[in-house]
């Protein structure tokens, strides 16, 4: 979860959140606000710290996460805090292609 560590200590931007923006954060993960991803049920949001919202948002989006957290940042609005979110995401190696090399 290298990825996780520009959303929260390090990158900061989760951390940057006062505690009533966090709150709002998290109730737009519970909204469909990227489809096609589905909402994180408030369920495993509610009790949820920075670090558990974070491997919440993995778990649903994969790697589409920091773009999750741009549109959630918008909508509080926060977009100070979306410029710092990495634009570009590389994709996991296939491991099996160089396997064969």
């Amino acid at each position: 979860l290298g990825l996780s560590r520009d959303l929260l200590p390090g990158g900061h931007i989760l951390e940057d959140l006062a505690e009533e923006e966090f709150k709002t954060f998290k109730w737009f993960l519970n909204q469909e606000i990227l489809k096609p991803f589905k909402a994180i049920p408030k369920s495993r949001l509610e009790k949820a710290d920075r670090t558990d919202t974070v491997d919440e948002m993995f778990k649903s989006c994969c790697i589409y996460t920091m773009r999750v957290a741009a549109k959630g940042l918008e909508k509080i609005p926060r977009n100070d805090l979306v410029q710092n979110i990495p634009k570009t995401i590389k994709e996991p190696e296939d491991k099996s292609e160089k396997d064969d090399e």
